[in-house]
C-alpha cells in the first residue's frame, strides 16, 4: 500500500509500563491537543462534504453512517443524539455497524472484513439517491466499508468518508472524503484515541451544521429538542420565559399545551395562548 499509514505508525512514546501515573496522563493529554488542529487542516473538506448532506437532506433523503468497531460505534452515536437534539425523526440519520447492533457493545469478529454486508446492510433500508453515506474508518481500509461505498459510487448514491490516513483505498474511493491525519496514537495503532476523537469531532460539525441549516435551531438554543426528562422540560421552560417574557407558570402552561419550545413560541407570538 502507497498510502501513509500514521493509523498504525509506530507511537511516539516507548516504555508506556514504566511511566507514573502523572506521566501517562500528561502524555495522553499532549497528544489529545493536536487533534484539534488535524481537524482545522481539514476543515475545506468538512465544508464539501456537509454541501452535499443538507443538498440531500432538502431533497428528502437521509444520511447513512457506515463503520465498523470505534468508528461504526462513532457513528451510531451521533445518529442516536439527531433526534433528541434536533426533534428530527429517527430515520432521518442513520448509523450502521458491521455485525449489526450486538457490535455495538461486543465485537463481532471478522465483520468489518466482509465485501458483502455493508451494501446489504444499507439495502435494508431501501437507499436510494436521495440519500447520502459516509463511510468512517480510521485506517481507511476496512472492507465493509470501502465495498459498500463503491457500489453506492455505481448506484449514483453521494458518498463521503472520515478516515485518519492520507490517500487510502476509502480516500480513493468516497465522492467528498474528510482526511484527518492525527499522526501516530499514544499507544501504537490503537485508532481508538487520537483518530476516534477526530471522528466524534467531524461527526459533531456535520451533524449540528446540517441542523442549524436546516433550521431545527433559533438563536443558540435547541427549540425542537424533544422534552424526555425534567432537565429538558425546565430547559424548555426557561427558553420560552426568555424568548416572550413571561412568568414561569405561563411558560409551563404554554410548553404543556404545544409539548415543543418552538410551537410554543411560534403559537403564542401569533396570539394563541
Amino acid at each position: 500500500m502507497d498510502f501513509i499509514k500514521t493509523t498504525e505508525a509506530d507511537s511516539n512514546y516507548n516504555h508506556l509500563e514504566m511511566m507514573d501515573l502523572s506521566e501517562l496522563i500528561k502524555n495522553i493529554n499532549n497528544e489529545d491537543k493536536t487533534v484539534a488542529f488535524a481537524v482545522e487542516k481539514a476543515l475545506p473538506q468538512i465544508e464539501k462534504l456537509i454541501e452535499q448532506i443538507i443538498l440531500k437532506l432538502k431533497l428528502g433523503g437521509r444520511l447513512f453512517y457506515l463503520g465498523a468497531g470505534t468508528s461504526g460505534r462513532l457513528g451510531v452515536l451521533d445518529a442516536s443524539e439527531c433526534p433528541p437534539t434536533f426533534g428530527v425523526s429517527h430515520d432521518l440519520v442513520i448509523g450502521l455497524i458491521a455485525g449489526g447492533d450486538t457490535a455495538i457493545r461486543k465485537a463481532v469478529e471478522f465483520a468489518e472484513d466482509s465485501t458483502t454486508l455493508g451494501w446489504q446492510d444499507l439495502q435494508a433500508y431501501n437507499i436510494h439517491q436521495n440519500d447520502i453515506v459516509i463511510g468512517i474508518a480510521a485506517s481507511g481500509t476496512t472492507p465493509y466499508v470501502i465495498s459498500a461505498l463503491k457500489l453506492c459510487n455505481e448506484n449514483h448514491i453521494i458518498t463521503g468518508c472520515i478516515t485518519c490516513n492520507y490517500d487510502s483505498p476509502l480516500s480513493k474511493t468516497a465522492q467528498f472524503p474528510v482526511e484527518i491525519i492525527v499522526g501516530p496514537e499514544f499507544i501504537t495503532g490503537s485508532s481508538r484515541m487520537k483518530a476516534g476523537t477526530a471522528q466524534k469531532m467531524v461527526l459533531n460539525m456535520l451533524t449540528t451544521t446540517t441542523m442549524i441549516q436546516l433550521g431545527h435551531i433559533k438563536g443558540n438554543k435547541m427549540v425542537d429538542m424533544q422534552l424526555s426528562n425534567n432537565k429538558l422540560v425546565n430547559r424548555g421552560v426557561n427558553m420560552i420565559m426568555s424568548e416572550l417574557n413571561v412568568s414561569e407558570n405561563e411558560a409551563k402552561e404554554l410548553l404543556n399545551t404545544y409539548k415543543n419550545v418552538r410551537l410554543a413560541i411560534k403559537n403564542y407570538n401569533n396570539g394563541n395562548k
